[in-house]
């Protein structure tokens, strides 16, 4: 009996040593050219106290950013039950579809920026089965309105579905697999992502439900659990490693739909000195950041932050992260 457990402790270790080898030691071939895209949400504008309009104009022409995903909030969009208003959505597909920019859609309960999940207060106190039939009506009467911009370039169903993140109340990797199939019955044309954290997921239930999956990119985060500033020393052959497996095995794309380039403060940006958003993104690690995200060979990413680099050129007057941005787009 000893001699057995002794053997199956061998195993154990040599899978443990292979599975580290395999996953943190290599020098990746980093990606020739990366394709720079950003992160655009209305609720991120308000709570900056940016005007909306002003700061997507901007992204658009000043950044000259040619892709785009915007996250469509529940709450926002539909306000009151079956009372949809879609003017601001109309707005800026109509303004990416006259410069010919790239839009990727988030749609769902839980969309890319706190609080995660963004229930209209009408449907809160709605049973889970509930939920899901509006969210499903939702869903239809986004993909039916869209489905045809020559600017849509895909669907995000959920963000980080598999991670236990944000306020809310419910998670259904199942019903998750409904909204996909959803999607695909009514547009049938463009690709479904789905998200998973870059850090802490092998990717593999995301391989298995979209067309593509989407990973997010952070090296620097207030952790709340533990009540520190935290970097992840993950090397860049941790996230190839993963791509290929994805892409080998599933035959599916990997893109990065979330690359760090705004600060992660223990209170929000607007509450944070410049010296505590400094902590987690000064210049210098934004730059890290990018290089990071060639050296992993992934070459289609969205910058997270666009909104805060705005604000801090035209509120804090620091647009050094607006114009380094502009450069790298441009690359």
């Amino acid at each position: 009996m000893r001699k057995i457990v002794k053997y199956m402790l061998w195993i154990f270790l040599f899978i443990v040593l292979v599975f580290f080898a395999y996953f943190f030691i290599g020098n990746p071939k980093p990606a020739e050219k990366v394709s720079w895209g950003v992160n655009f949400s209305l609720k991120q504008t308000d709570f900056l106290g940016l005007d909306d309009r002003e700061t997507y104009l901007a992204i658009l022409d000043d950044l000259k950013a040619q892709k785009v995903k915007i996250s469509v909030h529940w709450d926002l969009l539909e306000k009151k039950d079956d009372k949809f208003d879609f003017s601001e959505l109309d707005w800026q597909m109509a303004e990416a579809e006259k410069r010919n920019v790239q839009v990727l859609l988030a749609v769902g309960m839980r969309t890319p920026r706190w609080p995660e999940c963004h229930i209209p207060d009408w449907a809160k106190n709605m049973t889970k089965e509930e939920q899901e039939e509006n969210i499903l009506e939702m869903i239809s009467q986004i993909v039916k309105r869209y489905k045809n911009s020559p600017s849509l370039a895909g669907w995000q169903v959920e963000n980080e579905s598999f991670l236990n993140f944000g306020a809310c109340p419910w998670s259904d990797a199942n019903f998750l697999k409904k909204e996909v199939s959803f999607i695909k019955e009514i547009d049938s044309q463009h690709p479904v992502i789905i998200t998973e954290s870059g850090e802490l997921s092998l990717w593999l239930k995301s391989a298995t439900i979209g067309d593509i999956v989407g990973v997010t990119t952070y090296r620097k985060v207030w952790q709340d659990q533990f009540n520190f500033y935290f970097t992840y020393h993950l090397p860049a052959v941790f996230y190839q490693r993963r791509a290929e497996i994805v892409r080998k095995v599933f035959k599916k794309d990997v893109i990065g739909v979330e690359l760090q380039a705004e600060p992660w403060c223990q209170q929000s940006i607007i509450n944070a000195s410049l010296s505590e958003q400094m902590l987690t993104l000064d210049l210098n690690q934004f730059y890290k950041n990018v290089e990071f995200a060639k050296k992993t060979g992934i070459d289609n990413f969205y910058f997270w932050g666009a909104e805060w680099w705005y604000w801090m050129k035209v509120k804090q007057n620091h647009p050094e992260f607006w114009e380094a941005a502009k450069t790298i787009m441009k690359e």
